[in-house]
């Protein structure tokens, strides 16, 4: 704002003028990445929310006086301080996982909506009970697996064996990792048995197992009971929680993998969160002065408790995008907007006595309702703030 339109506000005017007088204040302290206009525009928001909800008055005389009561005070302080945005976002479940049937048969048990099957477990049934079983790895089951085969099927195959406990690691190393040997069949016939089977062949026929990287969710049954164990079975994710955000071009630069956020869930519980991937190809939806163009960001719940069994559920993330370490901060609502321009802290002293600091502001932190100032202050003062 230039000095002409400066010398002309008056304490009454809207804030959104004030405002951007001290939205410089803050410039410093973002990202390299941020462009100018941004900066405007996050620190007028802070203030103009605060403005509105009558955080900021008109400076009054100082100098209440020893016959007048003693205001509402809280301390000035020195702390770090961010500046967050909120966002849309969903809560769902990372990873897709369509789960096919090679082999033959008559489906005669399926899992429900919502069940998790590690490696090791039944994915489905057919015949007269017969499992398929689930089994970790990123080659698909495409052929018999039997003693003296080679390749990466085998190797996960064995790894996996080993993982349950079903297979020494020094005995499979010796033979070959990718080898189909006698432990690896030894190790398989354990496996049959674990899994009810009455008479373990040591061999696994194409269909008895499929193999996914990770253990799963079933999200939808797509195969019916009494239908053939061929084709689409079962529809799945992973069991891990992620929050996808899509990001507005715009705010590109104000993200990245590994930042921390802060995620409020449907119920107002919040629980924190990092940004484990941001996307690069950005996606255009509607048309004209709708259209919207975003990036996929993905968060990573810290605690994947925390959200339960919640599927495509609305949330909104908090991004951190301006930061201050050790700044001195007040409570917004003890900034004063002055006829002059620019802000001022009322200073409660000794006897009610009462002195106005001018301050320029900072960061605005609308979680905790404080905002960064610099001026002739002290930490563990006191500044005076509105009554509740």
């Amino acid at each position: 704002m230039n000095r002409t339109v400066s010398r002309g506000l008056e304490a009454g005017q809207p804030a959104e003028a004030l405002a951007a007088t001290e939205a410089g204040g803050a410039r410093r302290h973002r990202r390299g990445g941020w462009a100018a206009a941004g900066l405007v525009v996050l620190a007028t928001a802070g203030a103009v929310s605060a403005w509105r909800a009558g955080a900021f008055s008109s400076a009054a005389s100082p100098g209440a006086g020893q016959g007048a009561p003693a205001p509402a005070t809280a301390a000035v302080t020195r702390q770090d301080i961010a500046a967050t945005t909120p966002v849309n976002a969903t809560l769902g479940y990372a990873g897709s996982y369509p789960v096919r049937g090679q082999g033959g048969g008559t489906l005669t048990w399926l899992p429900p909506a919502g069940q998790v099957i590690s490696q090791g477990q039944a994915l489905y049934q057919t015949g007269n009970g017969s499992p398929v079983v689930l089994l970790y790895g990123r080659v698909p089951d495409w052929r018999t697996l039997d003693e003296g085969v080679t390749g990466t099927d085998v190797s996960q195959l064995n790894h996996d064996l080993v993982a349950l406990g079903d297979a020494g690691s020094a005995d499979i190393s010796a033979l070959g990792w990718d080898y189909f040997s006698s432990e690896t069949k030894a190790g398989v016939q354990k496996l049959q048995t674990d899994l009810a089977i009455s008479s373990p062949s040591g061999s696994l026929p194409l269909g008895q197992v499929v193999f996914e990287p990770e253990a799963i969710r079933v999200s939808q049954v797509t195969g019916i009971l009494g239908g053939p164990a061929s084709g689409p079975v079962l529809a799945a994710t992973s069991d891990r929680h992620v929050v996808t955000i899509p990001l507005d071009v715009a705010q590109q630069s104000q993200v990245q993998a590994g930042d921390t956020v802060t995620v409020t869930l449907p119920d107002g519980a919040t629980t924190p969160g990092v940004i484990s991937s941001v996307g690069t190809v950005a996606t255009t939806s509607g048309s004209g002065s709708n259209a919207t163009t975003t990036i996929p960001v993905e968060v990573t719940l810290t605690d994947q408790k925390a959200a339960g069994t919640l599927d495509e559920a609305p949330v909104t993330v908090y991004i951190t995008t301006a930061t201050a370490h050790g700044a001195l901060a007040v409570p917004v609502g003890a900034l004063l907007a002055q006829s002059s321009g620019g802000y001022a802290v009322e200073v409660a002293g000794a006897g009610n006595s009462r002195h106005l600091v001018p301050v320029t502001t900072g960061i605005f932190d609308d979680a905790d309702g404080l905002v960064q100032v610099s001026g002739a202050l002290t930490p563990g003062q006191l500044v005076v703030v509105p009554a509740t």
